[in-house]
């Protein structure tokens, strides 16, 4: 963390996340959230899914490709499954409207608040680069929520089909996307951030953008189709004003994911192959002519009329759990096409692209997403100044390096420790129960954490074990459950996870970095130290104070966000005489574990967690973080300090101030 700061309020964030598909041609993806000032307006209106899978169609011809993402996802089902499919959609989406309920109302309550917030003050003024991020965690949120859907869904599948005679079982079954549902989800909730296309950068979206999914392209709207290479604007344009001497339709990005056998990239000059004519569920080779309309006809009414597309590069990542990064790499013209027999003896269309000067350097040969990039032993790291800081006691060895000092140093004066420890003045309650369950929980009718928790599992399996959105308080299944190790509902419990990295920064002191990419949702690491109460400290010098002030930020006081209700708190621990102060703290001054050189951020990619495991004390609650975005390897780890105004003083009870060098778009400039 800072060494000048003390963090006397964890100042929680609402945030929302999510996971991610790979959506060109079916390829498995998965992704997740965004900390902002103000909460992201979505209402979780329930899923509509009619047997009348023509019902949601648009004017393909228009290019309104991205409205039909319901309809396609139905049609699939429906090819596979038959009625039987029709039957197995909408149970599921009964499911899904009945299970999420209590998350419509919580929404709804927050858009109330964020309505309000919004008639006027300067602090709602979010850059085009927050929006961006709350965008993706808004999609990650309703990806997850489906993702936990689908599990149940399967589960109970798996157990129906137990008691089935083999040839009953054979056959493929519906395949749900929740990515897809996610998309449809947020065209309701009309919360896409750039519903209306049109060419050039987007606002927020800079050259290197890099983006986990299709999925996450569409919501933001930099390419609207989840499957089509060739993103074009229709002929309804022509009624925009701006557009009104266009040639429709006309072409604004294309995807270069090595669909296309033909394809030819040397990144500044690029050969690309119009779309339509190749088997997309086999080897990708031509198996019929291409025709000259839609997107094709479209990047040929781009020669002339100097109206550039975006292009973005879909790269195989073998350490990314997505499979695939997508980066957008700016704009080209198109300059050229031609018709010839491709490899198969199709006829296909080439299109050359040629890119725009003046614009950043390509990054896309810098994405490094393989494990091979990372030190296979400690001893092949610069600047390393110690192998593990943990001693051996982490399960995954913890190095330091130092590349800034002269001569270069370790970190000092931390006794490591893994468990928390405990002030002799501060008693831990022994007296939770636990649930019944048997070897791991899955039915959240009938096990008693997950009804603590809303009457649902805060945790999805997918990952090892992601949070799907960040709540009041987490409680998972303890020392006193029946069920095992393996249980998703003990996500934090597990130890380290990631190969994280102690680092020295020019200007922040330590600060922690994972070599591994980190979905959204995923568990990171826990804030550990000595539980005191907060009258035992008095050093102002002590700048690793964590103040577990859970019960304050589900009231919402002083400034703290307010996060989802739904889950079980005793009514005395919510009387305006329990919250009034903060009780108890985490000292992790002098014996603590890596979570302490965490640094603040005001544009962070953790949030803190509050989560119950040993007992149901909301004041004495472990502090945990978790992925608030999907990180790639070597980004800096961060989370909001939140620190109130003029909460920090000297020995002297002096007012102090620091600068923040977070280096985020939306930096205050001021830490406190």
């Amino acid at each position: 963390m800072d060494e000048d700061g003390r963090r006397r309020s964890s100042r929680i964030k609402k945030i929302v996340k999510e996971i991610r598909y790979d959506d060109h041609g079916g390829d498995i993806e998965e992704e997740e959230p965004v900390l902002k000032k103000k909460r992201i307006s979505i209402s979780n209106n329930d899923v509509k899914v009619s047997k009348k899978v023509t019902e949601k169609k648009q004017s393909i011809d228009d290019g309104n490709d991205l409205g039909e993402v319901v309809t396609a996802d139905v049609e699939h089902e429906v090819k596979i499954g038959g009625e039987n499919g029709i039957e197995s959609v909408e149970k599921g989406v009964k499911s899904a409207a009945k299970r999420r309920k209590s998350v419509v109302k919580s929404m709804k309550s927050a858009e109330k608040s964020l309505e309000s917030a919004e008639k006027g003050t300067e602090s709602d003024e979010r850059s085009d680069y927050a929006k961006v991020r709350a965008t993706i965690r808004a999609f990650n949120s309703h990806y997850l929520h489906f993702v936990q859907d689908e599990e149940l869904r399967v589960k109970n599948l798996e157990e129906e089909l137990k008691n089935k005679k083999d040839d009953e079982k054979a056959g493929k079954r519906p395949s749900k996307r929740p990515d897809l549902k996610a998309i449809s989800q947020m065209l309701d909730e009309n919360t896409i951030l750039y519903p209306d296309k049109r060419p050039g950068h987007l606002p927020g979206v800079d050259v290197g953008h890099q983006f986990y999914s299709r999925a996450e392209m569409c919501v933001v709207g930099l390419h609207n189709h989840w499957l089509n290479g060739i993103d074009f604007m229709g002929v309804k344009f022509k009624k925009v004003t701006e557009l009104k001497n266009y040639t429709f339709p006309v072409a604004i990005s294309i995807v270069l994911s090595g669909q296309y056998e033909d394809d030819l990239d040397n990144s500044d000059d690029v050969i690309y192959t119009g779309q339509g004519g190749n088997d997309l569920l086999g080897n990708k080779s031509q198996i019929a002519d291409q025709v000259m309309k839609r997107g094709n006809l479209a990047l040929k009414n781009n020669i002339g009329q100097n109206v550039p597309v975006r292009v973005i590069r879909g790269l195989k990542c073998p350490s990314s759990y997505c499979g695939k990064v997508y980066t957008y790499d700016g704009l080209y013209n198109v300059v050229d096409y031609w018709a010839e027999k491709g490899v198969s003896g199709f006829t296909i269309y080439k299109y050359r692209l040629k890119r725009l000067e003046g614009q950043p350097v390509l990054t896309t040969n810098q994405v490094q997403f393989t494990r091979a990039q990372a030190p296979k032993c400690a001893d092949d790291i610069r600047g390393l100044v110690c192998k593990d800081i943990s001693g051996g006691q982490e399960n995954i060895p913890i190095p330091a390096t130092n590349l800034v000092d002269d001569p270069p140093g370790p970190p000092t004066g931390l006794a490591y420790i893994t468990t928390a420890q405990v002030s002799a003045s501060v008693r831990i309650p022994t007296n939770a129960f636990g649930c019944k369950c048997k070897g791991a929980c899955f039915d959240p009718s009938i096990c008693a954490c997950a009804k603590l928790n809303g009457s649902e599992f805060p945790y999805v399996s997918k990952d090892g074990g992601r949070l799907i959105e960040a709540k009041d308080v987490v409680y998972e299944c303890g020392p006193h459950c029946g069920c095992g190790p393996d249980c998703v509902n003990k996500t934090s419990q597990r130890g380290l996870k990631y190969r994280l990295e102690v680092y020295r920064t020019p200007k922040k002191g330590w600060g922690v970095r994972s070599w591994d990419f980190i979905p959204s949702g995923a568990f990171v690491c826990e804030y550990i130290g000595v539980i005191k109460t907060t009258d035992e400290v008095h050093d102002p010098e002590n700048f690793f104070i964590f103040d577990i002030d859970c019960l304050q930020t589900m009231k919402g006081l002083d400034g703290r966000e307010r996060r989802k209700g739904d889950v079980s708190i005793s009514p005395g621990a919510l009387s305006d005489k329990a919250a009034d102060e903060v009780d108890y703290c985490i000292d992790a001054g002098l014996t603590g574990n890596v979570t302490r050189y965490i640094n603040h951020s005001c544009a962070p990619n953790l949030f803190v967690q509050c989560v119950l495991s040993e007992h149901h004390d909301i004041k004495l609650a472990r502090i945990v973080l978790f992925a608030a975005d999907n990180i790639p390897p070597l980004q800096e780890l961060s989370y909001d300090y939140g620190y109130a105004v003029d909460s920090v003083v000297d020995k002297a009870g002096n007012i102090k101030h620091m600068d923040c060098y977070c280096g985020a778009p939306d930096c205050k400039k001021r830490m406190f």
